[in-house]
C-alpha cells in the first residue's frame, strides 16, 4: 500500500499508479492494491481529491476499474461514452471498463474534483443501484454530504494501517448509498427551484457557525420559511433546521477531535447559552455524547 499526499505544487512520484493525472496544481491521493483479488465482492483501488492545474485534460478509450468522479468546486467538460456534458459543483459521473471519457478543466473557474476507483465482483451492481452505472452523470443535492464522505475515505487511505482497505470499502459503499439518496436527473436539477435551493444550501454551508434559527436562515437567503423548508423537503432529505444543526455538530466534533477546547466553550462559540441544550443535540446528531466523543481523542 502507498500513499501520495501532495500539498505543495506536484511531482512525479515514479512509485504512483499511471492513470494519476500529473496535470494538477495540488492533490490529496492514495492508493491500495491496484491487482484486485478474486473474489472480493467490492474493494477500493485508490481515491483522493484533486486541485486541476490551468489546461487540465484527461482522455481515455479504456480504464480498469470502475470509478466515480465528483465536482466539488469549479467546471469543465465531459465527453462520456458518447455524449458530451458541462460539469459543474454538484456532478457526479462514473466511468470503467469500455466507457471512454475525456474531462477538462475551464481556464477561469478551476476544476476541484473527488474521486474514488473500485473492483469486486458486486462493484458494478452497487454503481448500478446507486444510479451511477459507467457512463452515467447525475447532480447530487446534497453536495456537503458527498464531500464530507470523500474527506473521510482520504483520510483513512492515507492513515496506512491493516485496517485501511476493510475501512475504505465501508466508506465506499456508503457514498455509493448516499449518492443513491441525492442524486437526481441533470436535466431535473436545471430548473429555477433547484438553482434556489443550491443556493440557500450554499449559503447555509458557507455561515452555518453564524446563523441560529430557520428564520435567520431565510432571511440571510431572501426567501419565505415556508417555501425554504418546500425546497429541502423536494431536493433534500434533511430540513433546512435540521442541515444547520448537523453543520454545527460537524464543527463541534472537529473541535472535539483536534483541540483541547473545553465543551461549554465549544457550546458558546455555537451559540448556546445552556452546556446540556448543547449536549443533547450532539448526541441527537452523533450518537454519543460530547463527554465520550472527546475521550476518544489521541492524547
Amino acid at each position: 500500500m502507498t500513499i501520495v499526499d501532495h500539498h505543495e505544487p506536484f511531482k512525479e512520484s515514479p512509485a504512483e499508479p499511471a492513470f494519476f493525472s500529473l496535470q494538477v496544481a495540488e492533490a490529496r491521493r492514495f492508493f491500495l492494491d491496484l491487482e484486485p483479488q478474486d473474489g472480493v465482492p467490492l474493494q477500493v483501488i485508490s481515491g483522493g481529491c484533486e486541485h486541476a492545474a490551468p489546461g487540465y485534460e484527461v482522455s481515455r478509450d479504456d480504464f480498469p476499474y470502475l470509478g466515480l468522479e465528483f465536482v466539488a468546486r469549479g467546471s469543465g467538460r465531459l465527453q462520456l461514452g458518447g455524449a458530451s456534458h458541462r460539469i459543474t459543483p454538484g456532478v457526479a459521473f462514473s466511468y470503467g471498463p469500455g466507457v471512454p471519457h475525456h474531462i477538462t478543466g475551464d481556464q477561469e473557474h478551476g476544476l476541484v474534483k473527488y474521486f474514488v476507483d473500485i473492483s469486486g465482483d458486486l462493484a458494478e451492481e452497487r454503481m448500478a443501484e446507486s444510479g451511477l452505472a459507467p457512463g452515467q452523470v447525475v447532480q447530487i443535492t446534497a453536495p456537503g454530504d458527498i464531500i464530507h464522505l470523500f474527506d473521510e475515505l482520504i483520510r483513512a487511505g492515507l492513515r496506512n494501517t491493516l485496517r485501511t482497505p476493510r475501512i475504505c470499502t465501508l466508506v465506499a459503499e456508503q457514498l455509493l448509498l448516499r449518492a443513491a439518496e441525492l442524486a437526481v436527473d441533470p436535466g431535473a436539477a436545471n430548473t429555477p427551484a433547484f438553482s434556489t435551493f443550491q443556493r440557500c444550501r450554499e449559503y447555509l454551508e458557507e455561515h452555518a457557525l453564524e446563523l441560529r434559527t430557520l428564520g435567520d436562515i431565510s432571511d440571510a437567503c431572501n426567501i419565505d420559511p415556508a417555501y425554504l423548508c418546500r425546497l429541502f423537503a423536494r431536493f433534500d432529505d434533511l430540513s433546512p433546521y435540521q442541515l444547520l444543526l448537523r453543520l454545527k455538530m460537524n464543527h463541534a466534533a472537529e473541535r472535539l477531535a483536534t483541540s483541547d477546547a473545553m465543551i461549554k466553550e465549544i457550546a458558546a462559540d455555537l451559540g448556546y447559552s445552556d452546556p446540556f441544550h448543547f449536549s443533547r443535540t450532539f448526541k441527537k446528531v452523533h450518537g454519543i455524547a460530547p463527554e465520550q466523543f472527546a475521550r476518544r481523542r489521541p492524547s
